[in-house]
């Protein structure tokens, strides 16, 4: 152990009461940092889940078509694609050729699903409402959302084996007063079919529960009179964060309109930012006080120990020695508030976890939805650290200018 580092002990245990409460402070300060962090990014990371599970990470949609002019060259002309006039043909019109060419060019591809979706009029024995089907390959579409996580009634089973079998959002299902084992009539582009009710899910989404139907390609090919093609494709990803840059580059590549999900949910994305940041400015504001108490306790100590300072520079000890020892003081402060919070704030957020919330709406959850990472630990000891370490600096610079002479003068300041 260092002289520098015995004599910053010996000086904090003279303002004890006062290093306790500075300490205490930092312990709160970095607990609530943690756990305030960890519910937000819980809450994001749900919203995120969910949007991925029910639409995937990359939607393939509408095809680009470049509009041709004729430009005369000495009594010719030509034809010359103008890409500020570009239109859009509905839907995809070749899906196994782009399934193809996506698997091939972007590693980061796990699966797609080809889906034929349509507006429809759905009618049962008590209530009609409108919907929107989702016309797909069970199998597929399994591999690029969490349908089989999401079913709350019935089975895949049956919807597989079924004739004429629809999954149906469980709001929907409430619209409608129906359940399992119901049937309903549907109806679009003019053509109408009885359809049965084998399963219920739940996404949490409500816009989605209470709207999607899902059924089988070849059932929703003739409800639609689609014979061929996919409205759209829906693509899951490896590498969520690299789905942006993917959508952008698989634009240019296949030519048809490719949005990711941070595009899609940019709004509510914005808006889980927005809270992480501002109670991240709250919660710092404790450890703030807290450094404001340690630099009014570090302040006393400069000025209570003038003599003692004085001495250990006639003993030989530097400016840099005095410095390191009210800095000393500062580093056992935040390291005893740092490991104690961190604590605290891993016990506050299992606490927080088993909390009952019923949620449903954008996500569903039952309890509070919280995030375990190591980055919200990093983040409370650097935001603790940099106040910390601010509020000691000071002081110590002020006792490392004192002089053995003016303190016998009684000329120190």
């Amino acid at each position: 152990m260092s002289p520098n580092f015995r004599i910053a002990v010996r000086f904090l245990l003279a303002k004890k009461r006062s290093m306790v409460m500075s300490l205490f402070g930092i312990v709160f300060g970095v607990a609530f940092f943690v756990v305030t962090q960890a519910q937000t990014t819980g809450f994001q990371e749900l919203f995120i889940k969910t949007i991925l599970g029910a639409n995937g990470a990359i939607i393939i949609e509408d095809k680009f078509q470049n509009t041709l002019r004729s430009m005369p060259v000495e009594g010719t002309s030509f034809s010359v694609g103008d890409l500020t006039q570009r239109r859009l043909i509905a839907g995809v019109e070749n899906p196994e050729a782009l399934r193809t060419a996506l698997r091939e060019q972007f590693p980061n591809v796990v699966a797609l699903s080809a889906i034929v979706r349509g507006s429809v009029f759905v009618t049962g024995p008590m209530r009609s409402y409108t919907g929107q089907v989702y016309g797909i390959d069970l199998d597929d579409h399994l591999r690029v959302s969490n349908l089989e996580g999401q079913i709350v009634a019935g089975d895949l089973a049956r919807f597989r084996g079924e004739t004429s079998g629809i999954i149906m959002g469980r709001e929907f299902a409430r619209i409608l007063e129906i359940g399992i084992g119901d049937s309903v009539t549907i109806e679009a582009s003019g053509q109408s079919g009885r359809y049965k009710v084998v399963a219920l899910f739940e996404t949490g989404a409500k816009d989605v529960d209470k709207s999607r139907i899902f059924m089988k390609l070849g059932d929703a090919r003739s409800l639609l009179r689609r014979p061929f093609g996919a409205s759209i494709l829906q693509i899951m990803v490896h590498d969520r964060d690299r789905a942006q840059a993917d959508a952008a580059r698989m634009q240019q590549v296949i030519d048809h309109v490719a949005v990711a999900w941070q595009d899609r949910e940019k709004v509510w994305l914005g808006v889980f930012m927005a809270l992480r940041i501002s109670s991240a400015i709250t919660v710092s504001s404790i450890i703030l006080i807290s450094g404001l108490g340690m630099f009014n306790t570090l302040a006393m100590i400069v000025l209570e120990k003038t003599r003692e300072i004085s001495i250990l520079r006639s003993m030989g000890y530097t400016r840099r020695d005095i410095s390191r020892i009210f800095i000393w003081q500062g580093v056992m402060v935040l390291a005893g508030g740092t490991l104690l919070g961190s604590i605290a704030g891993a016990l506050l957020t299992l606490g927080v976890a088993q909390v009952p919330l019923p949620i449903r709406g954008i996500f569903k959850t039952d309890t509070f939805p919280v995030n375990w990472s190591g980055w919200h630990y990093l983040a409370a000891a650097g935001t603790a650290a940099v106040i910390v370490m601010v509020a000691s600096l000071i002081p110590a610079r002020r006792a490392a200018r004192l002089e053995p002479g003016d303190v016998i003068r009684g000329t120190a300041s």
